[in-house]
């Protein structure tokens, strides 16, 4: 880190509050505490720092208000709280985010979590914040470079657009948000990682993202030993990070890991401030959670940058009908599902592409482009619903000519959904082009295995 300007410095000395609200313990119970003393002053989701008699302070959150008394979610365990303990009201959640952070891990309080010194930006950011105005956003923006061939044609990415990425586990999903982040033509990526196991941040980081993904890359972790307060803020950090970068005009591509694990968080901050559970255990806060978070990600102003997302949801046994899997689809310009048994047969990424749809087509493609497309999904349509026969030697070629175009082009087109795409969109499509003619060849990188 190069030496702080005086106007980081002065930052620094603005987020020191000369005088603050202080409030006392009355009840501890349930992993939550009641608070009084902060009347007037306190209100839902602002942070409060946990002075016990013994032990060491702690933060927390106020979820609940009711007349004179606060109802304290703790960000960690309560021990040594007692009643008449002091609570010190700190304020709304807000960070302040600066340019210095590419490149670095943070929590999601914005503290450094890889051993160096970190410096706030010069304007606090709320880490709730409002989308921008819905009739001053541009429409989505041009076709971008992803380094992969089957979303440089078959599932275009474009500038603001909002992608759900849905996977069970072990099917390549850490992977494929790894190899977007090198790949994508973006100015800054940030990623959420909440509530991954601490050895799969540090793997991620250190080994699939690498040097070369962390170079434009700002990094938010909230591991799953954290509370679920301090799981459910990672991603709102993360969020009101690329923000930032947007207001200053950057693309800005979101990778967040994921949505479940965000909901499963919330889910555990409502019920303990007394939120019933409905939608399947959820609470009836949560879709519009979800949706407002997707909402701050997309086209930005005339005069802003723009937040190109990618969220991903774990979706067990492939159930695209799960709680979160469906809040999460209605409010996004496309989804991509990864399948177990196109993992388990070796061709990674294992996206299914007749199950994963881009809404940024046909207007992100020329009309040749969208002829390839489509004739690509037909043939391979066209296989899916005839493989166990084909596979079981049960079909007789010249029965059906669009079955027979279909087998034979299959292998090419299967083997091009998991090919690189360094070259660019142009050379895809002619690769795509060569399949579709009976003419591509079946590539195998050492990745694939």
């Amino acid at each position: 880190m190069g030496q702080p300007s005086l106007d980081q410095v002065t930052a620094e000395l603005k987020g020191i509050a000369r005088v603050r609200p202080v409030g006392r313990v009355a009840i501890v119970s349930a992993g939550c505490l009641v608070v009084t003393g902060l009347g007037g002053h306190a209100t839902i989701g602002d942070r409060v720092r946990l002075l016990p008699a013994s032990g060491a302070p702690a933060t927390g959150e106020i979820v609940a208000v009711s007349g004179d008394e606060a109802t304290v979610l703790s960000d960690g365990a309560l021990q040594g709280l007692g009643a008449n303990d002091r609570v010190v009201l700190l304020g709304p959640d807000h960070i302040s985010p600066d340019d210095g952070w590419m490149g670095r891990v943070i929590d999601p309080d914005g503290k450094p979590l890889d051993g160096r010194p970190i410096l706030r930006g010069l304007t606090p950011r709320q880490v709730i914040g409002p989308p921008p105005p819905a009739t001053e956003r541009r429409p989505l923006g041009v076709r971008v470079p992803t380094g992969l061939a089957v979303f440089d044609t078959l599932l275009p990415i474009v500038r603001g657009q909002r992608i759900g990425l849905f996977a069970g586990s072990g099917v390549g999903k850490s992977t494929l948000l790894a190899g977007l982040a090198q790949g994508v033509a973006a100015d800054v990526v940030v990623i959420a990682l909440v509530g991954e196991r601490g050895r799969e941040v540090r793997h991620f980081i250190d080994r699939v993202l690498g040097p070369r993904g962390m170079e434009r890359a700002v990094v938010v972790a909230g591991t799953s030993d954290r509370s679920a307060l301090e799981r459910r803020r990672t991603m709102l950090t993360a969020m009101c990070v690329a923000e930032h970068f947007r207001d200053a005009g950057r693309h800005v591509l979101l990778l967040a890991d994921s949505v479940t694990r965000f909901a499963e968080a919330h889910r555990e901050v409502a019920l303990a401030s007394g939120e019933a559970a409905s939608l399947s255990g959820h609470p009836p806060s949560t879709p519009h959670l979800i949706a407002g978070l997707a909402e701050r990600a997309g086209p930005g102003t005339d005069v802003q940058g723009d937040i190109t997302a990618i969220f991903s949801v774990l979706v067990p046994g492939s159930d695209m009908e799960e709680p979160v899997a469906d809040m999460l689809r209605g409010v996004l310009d496309g989804h991509v599902v990864l399948d177990r048994a196109i993992a388990e047969r070796g061709r990674f990424p294992a996206v299914d592409v007749l199950r994963s749809v881009s809404r940024a087509l046909p207007d992100a493609a020329t009309p040749e482009e969208n002829a390839m497309i489509s004739l690509a999904r037909r043939r391979l349509g066209a296989y899916a619903r005839s493989e166990v026969m084909i596979r079981a030697g049960l079909y007789q070629p010249g029965t059906d000519p669009d079955l027979d175009a279909a087998v034979e082009v299959w292998p090419a087109l299967d083997g091009f959904v998991g090919q690189s795409a360094d070259a660019g969109i142009a050379a895809s499509f002619e690769a795509l082009a060569e399949c579709l003619a009976g003419k591509g060849q079946v590539e195998v990188s050492a990745e694939d295995g």
